[in-house]
């Protein structure tokens, strides 16, 4: 077993927050809509299975992270990506709190998955590779 820099954990544990989030707001859609407050039952019942998916993935993503899996790599920083941009989306609404907090996570998360820490247990070979050509 590979030795797990604190920044994989911590990157993995965001990516993993962000499914969870992603998880609940799911069932939320879906606990309304059983109760009759949502305006299109036809539309919100296929976005709650669409979020599950998604939060399924997202949570595979995290776990091939924490395993150290190189090409868990790109999907998180991609989500994080995206969650800038609906970050602003929540910034435009006047959901302040929201956007700073989603803002927080992304930037934090695409920073630990960026470290160097985290590309050397992800990418021996890179990172031999560079020590071997400074050192040679």
């Amino acid at each position: 077993m590979y030795n797990r820099p604190v920044t994989v954990l911590l990157a993995a544990a965001l990516q993993t927050l962000v499914a969870l989030v992603v998880a609940y707001e799911s069932g939320t859609l879906v606990h309304r809509t059983v109760l009759g407050d949502v305006a299109d039952t036809s539309f919100a019942l296929p976005l709650a299975v669409f979020g599950f998916a998604v939060a399924g993935a997202l949570g595979y993503v995290a776990w091939g992270l924490v395993m150290l899996r190189p090409w868990a790599r790109t999907p998180v920083v991609l989500t994080q990506i995206f969650m800038l941009v609906v970050a602003y989306s929540m910034y435009e609404a006047d959901r302040m709190s929201v956007s700073v907090g989603m803002v927080a996570v992304a930037v934090a998360a695409i920073g630990l998955v960026l470290a160097p820490s985290t590309t050397a247990v992800l990418f021996p070979e890179e990172a031999g590779g560079r020590g071997a050509e400074s050192g040679g």
